[in-house]
């Protein structure tokens, strides 16, 4: 429980950021998902580039580690080009 007020507003602001996080991560898992279940190469290649920009976009913004955020588009690329 907070005492004081800084870190009531400090919890009230952590909360925000965690919702807006959780909500990158999970926008992020939809797009590999989407690159998983495309059916032609076409639109693999598009989902491929919509999960990778938004892979680099969490790992800029530090939602998720950018080692994790490279080795998910070295991935994404790799099955591309298996598949695709």
């Amino acid at each position: 429980m907070a005492r004081s007020t800084q870190s009531e507003k400090v919890h009230r602001s952590d909360e925000i950021k965690h919702a807006r996080n959780r909500s990158r991560v999970r926008a992020l898992r939809t797009a590999v998902g989407k690159v998983v279940s495309a059916s032609t190469p076409d639109e693999k290649l598009v989902a491929v580039r919509e999960a990778q920009s938004l892979a680099d976009k969490a790992g800029r913004r530090r939602v998720i580690h950018p080692n994790k955020a490279s080795r998910i588009k070295s991935r994404l690329a790799k099955t591309a080009e298996q598949k695709g």
